[in-house]
C-alpha cells in the first residue's frame, strides 16, 4: 500500500473516532473501556498475523523494548488523555495533541537525529495556526483556572508518552521488527498495563450491552485501532515521525467534516479559515523536498 493511502487511511479514520469515544463513556469507566479496545484489537491483530504467517517469536530483550512501547503509546497515552477531558474541553485536548508534531521532530533529532527541512516547520506552523483558529471561538472565552492547566498539562505529558512510543516503534522497525506483530504485541503489554491499572484504583468491570457502547467499541478496536494504527505506524519509518505525525492535525478538519452531517455543525468565516490553513499546511509538509539547484562553478568563483 502507498503512503498516499496510508495517510488517507489514517486521517479519516483517526478523524472519526471522536463520535465512537462519545459512545464509549458514561456507564463504563474510561479505563476500563480502553483495555477493552486494546485488548479487543490485540486478539484481533494477533489473529490476523497468524493467519498471514507473520514471526510473532521475539527475544527477551525486544520484549522489553515491547512492553515500553505498549506501556508508552497504548498506556500512558491514552490514560492521560483521557483524564484531561475531564478538565478541558475537546477544543483544547485537541489543539495540545496537535503539539505532538512539534515534539515528534525534536524527538527525531533527539533519536535519530533526522534532518527537518525548512518547509515541515512552515508547514507545521499553518497547520497550528489552522487548528487555533478553527477552534477559536470554543477557547477564546476559556479561564485558564487549575482545573484548565492541570487538563493540558496531562495532555501535554500524554502527547509525550505518546512521541516516546512513535519513536520506539522506529527503533522496532529499524531492527526489523515486523510492524503488525510488534503492534500486536504492543497492544497487548498497554492493554494489560490498564487492566493492572484499573484494578488498582478499584475500577468495575462493567461492561454496556447497548448497541451503541457495542458498535463503538468495535469501531475503535478494529478500524481505530488495528487499522489506523497499522498504517500510521507503517508510515513513521517510511516517510518520518515528523511527516506522518501532520495527521493529528488533520484529524480535527476531518471531525468538523463528519460533525457538519451528524450533528448540524454551522460553519462561520472561524471554519473555513482554519480549514484552509490546515489543508494548506498539509500540502507543504508532504510535498517533495525543493531541491536547490546546484551553484555553476563560475559562480561558486565568484562567491569567494
Amino acid at each position: 500500500m502507498n503512503n498516499t493511502l496510508l495517510y488517507i487511511i489514517t486521517v479519516i479514520i483517526w478523524g472519526s473516532t471522536w463520535i465512537a469515544i462519545n459512545y464509549q463513556l458514561g456507564e463504563v469507566a474510561a479505563e476500563v473501556s480502553i483495555v477493552y479496545r486494546f485488548g479487543l484489537a490485540a486478539v484481533c491483530m494477533f489473529a490476523y498475523c497468524r493467519f498471514k504467517k507473520l514471526p510473532l517469536k521475539f527475544s527477551a530483550k525486544q520484549h522489553v523494548q515491547l512492553f515500553a512501547f505498549g506501556l508508552t503509546l497504548f498506556g500512558c497515552n491514552y490514560y492521560l488523555l483521557y483524564n484531561a477531558q475531564a478538565h478541558i474541553n475537546s477544543a483544547l485536548t485537541s489543539i495540545a495533541f496537535s503539539t505532538l508534531m512539534i515534539v515528534n521532530i525534536i524527538n527525531a533529532r533527539l533519536w535519530f537525529k533526522t534532518r527537518i527541512s525548512s518547509q515541515v516547520y512552515y508547514g507545521g506552523a499553518l497547520g497550528l495556526m489552522g487548528i487555533v483558529t478553527l477552534f477559536w471561538p470554543q477557547i477564546s472565552n476559556v479561564s485558564f483556572g487549575n482545573s484548565t492547566l492541570l487538563g493540558l498539562g496531562l495532555c501535554l505529558i500524554g502527547v509525550l508518552f505518546a512521541s516516546t512510543g512513535n519513536m520506539i516503534s522506529i527503533k522496532n522497525q529499524h531492527n526489523n521488527m515486523a510492524v503488525l506483530p510488534a503492534t500486536a504485541w504492543g497492544m497487548l503489554y498497554g492493554s494489560s498495563f490498564m487492566f493492572v491499572l484499573a484494578l488498582v484504583q478499584g475500577q468495575t468491570f462493567n461492561f454496556s450491552f447497548t448497541v451503541e457502547y457495542i458498535s463503538s467499541l468495535l469501531y475503535l478496536s478494529i478500524f481505530g485501532s488495528v487499522i489506523a494504527f497499522g498504517c500510521y505506524l507503517t508510515l513513521l519509518a517510511r516517510i518520518g515521525a515528523h511527516k506522518a505525525s501532520y495527521a493529528t492535525i488533520m484529524f480535527p478538519a476531518v471531525a468538523v467534516v463528519i460533525s457538519s452531517f451528524v450533528e448540524g455543525f454551522t460553519w462561520d468565516s472561524y471554519t473555513f479559515i482554519g480549514l484552509g490553513l490546515m489543508l494548506a499546511g498539509n500540502l507543504v509538509v508532504l510535498a517533495k523536498p525543493i531541491k536547490r539547484k546546484q551553484a555553476s562553478p563560475l559562480a561558486e568563483a565568484i562567491e569567494t
